[in-house]
């Protein structure tokens, strides 16, 4: 019997795949004893040689270290040592954030053989929790991109079809999270990099607020843009690893200390009164047929849930995608000047002199698209052109910003599609920049803005590929979009209802 294809009705009768269950059924069964730590890592572990060589989501495998720590783990708690609920939980992590110990890439040539002295503070976290780490996950290079495809090392496929991308430049996280190879993943969003790959592979991805989540130890692609997030399969386990994760760290200068929240509490399956704006530019032109249908349905839902649904203008959004390649590259470029050749990383070679060091290193060390995006930042630096780019994209910022706190003084939540499509064939854009980055329309304006967003399944295509809907919530109001999420949840009961098929093949 094939365990995998089990519904919510006939869970009670049958027994599920270990690999199958969210965190939160995960930890019930070791609170119980019907499992221990061990027994779930090794189903983990058989689940990643079972599924790796079709989904190639690992830079990274710690089958050793992760089996001797669950045992470990596993002793402790028989004598009482450990009464933590998440000791002994795997999770997977993508690899830009700094692991002590254990390689440390972003999927690039450059650091093909860095390892780190220090954990990142995420990884901190995790760590005092007793989190395993199952292994570090590949990315678009330096997450510069959105399919997973400009990884040194290999390319991620999407779960629900083979052929398809995950998304990016989380796609490794998501892709790993949508084939059971783990349950829950930490990733991070620049420009939409844990929502669009979430949507893509029908899991549940949470962009925090800006400044909620430490990003010391995160290998920097934009500084003023870039956030850690959980991707996760449902929402609840969202709220459990954000829980984790989130508050005040000394060690970064633009984290923000705030009241530390249980985002659990917020889960109240109930949306009465709620008041969620729906940009008509967001369902505009661009936009895939059968994503809007899926979109209108849930907005219907909504209504049926007790919320208010009302059309209002977004118009400043579509200067979004503009302002954030031009800020993000410029940061970019700034952040990756530090790969020289010299302190660490690659370094050529062959050369003459201290010049054609740095040269060749970079020439050699990065790929196309990231040599791209420094040139393009790299440029809109430089003098001449900084007021008419830079300085330019950072007065439509702050135009962004404003338009959305107009919208958020009328609304609680803004519902758009997380991406215009649903995940596309391997190789159909990563020749074609500019297409590959209006893929990302839906989401940089959340960046741009600082704001949280949540991506979660609402449907599939009649091809079987999940669909997306982005729920926007104010500065640090996490628990609103966490709510309007998992009640939404709750009513379609995604999750049950549809599986990745693993359709397709390596072409």
């Amino acid at each position: 019997m094939n365990f995998r294809h089990i519904r919510h009705r006939e869970r009670n009768v049958v027994k599920m795949d270990i690999t199958e269950l969210t965190v939160h059924e995960l930890i019930e069964k070791l609170e119980k004893k019907e499992l221990t730590s061990t027994e779930i890592i090794q189903s983990y572990v058989d689940r990643i040689k079972e599924k790796e060589p079709e989904v190639q989501a690992f830079v990274t495998i710690l089958e050793e270290e992760a089996l001797k720590q669950a045992k470990n783990i596993d002793e402790k708690r028989k004598l009482g040592e450990i009464t933590n609920k998440l000791a002994g939980i795997p999770i997977g992590i993508k690899d830009n954030m700094c692991t002590k110990g254990i390689k440390t890439t972003c999927s690039s040539r450059m650091l093909e053989n860095f390892v780190s002295h220090y954990d990142a503070t995420v990884v901190e976290k995790l760590n005092s929790e007793n989190l395993i780490d199952l292994g570090k996950l590949n990315m678009d290079e330096f997450a510069m991109g959105g399919s997973t495809e400009y990884s040194y090392f290999k390319k991620t496929r999407n779960p629900w079809n083979l052929n398809k991308v995950p998304g990016g430049s989380s796609g490794g996280s998501a892709a790993a999270v949508a084939a059971d190879m783990v349950p829950w993943a930490l990733g991070s969003d620049t420009g939409g990099s844990i929502r669009q790959p979430s949507s893509f592979c029908g899991v549940v991805g949470l962009k925090p607020t800006y400044g909620l989540v430490s990003r010391y130890g995160l290998v920097a692609f934009a500084s003023s843009l870039d956030q850690i997030g959980p991707i996760t399969k449902d929402v609840k386990d969202s709220a459990m690893l954000l829980n984790l994760i989130a508050g005040h760290d000394e060690k970064d200068t633009t984290s923000a200390n705030i009241e530390k929240k249980d985002y659990t509490k917020c889960l109240k399956n109930d949306v009465k009164g709620l008041k969620i704006a729906v940009p008509k530019e967001f369902f505009g032109e661009g936009i895939n047929k059968e994503v809007k249908s899926s979109l209108e349905e849930a907005m219907k839902k909504y209504k049926e849930l007790g919320a208010t649904v009302e059309e209002v203008s977004l118009d400043i959004a579509q200067y979004a995608l503009a302002a954030y390649y031009i800020i993000g590259c410029a940061e970019a470029s700034s952040n990756l000047g530090r790969f020289d050749g010299i302190r660490y990383g690659y370094r050529t070679k062959e050369f003459k002199d201290l010049r054609e060091i740095y040269k060749k290193s970079r020439s050699e060390g990065f790929g196309a698209e990231v040599k791209r995006r420094i040139i393009l930042g790299t440029y809109v630096l430089s003098s001449g052109y900084y007021d008419a780019y830079y300085k330019k994209a950072q007065q439509v910022r702050t135009l962004v910003v404003n338009k959305f706190n107009e919208v958020f003084a009328n609304y609680d939540v803004i519902l758009t599609p997380t991406s215009p499509t649903v995940a596309f064939d391997i190789g159909s854009k990563s020749t074609n920049p500019l297409e590959m980055y209006l893929a990302d329309i839906c989401t940089v304006s959340v960046n741009i803005a600082g704001l949280p967003g949540i991506s979660i399944p609402c449907g599939i295509d009649k091809e079987g590929m999940p669909i997306g809907m982005q729920l926007i919530g104010n500065k640090f109001q996490e628990e609103t979009i966490l709510n309007a999420a998992y009640t939404f949840e709750q009513a379609i009961d995604f999750r049950n209802k549809y599986k990745p098929e693993f359709k397709g093949g390596a072409k």
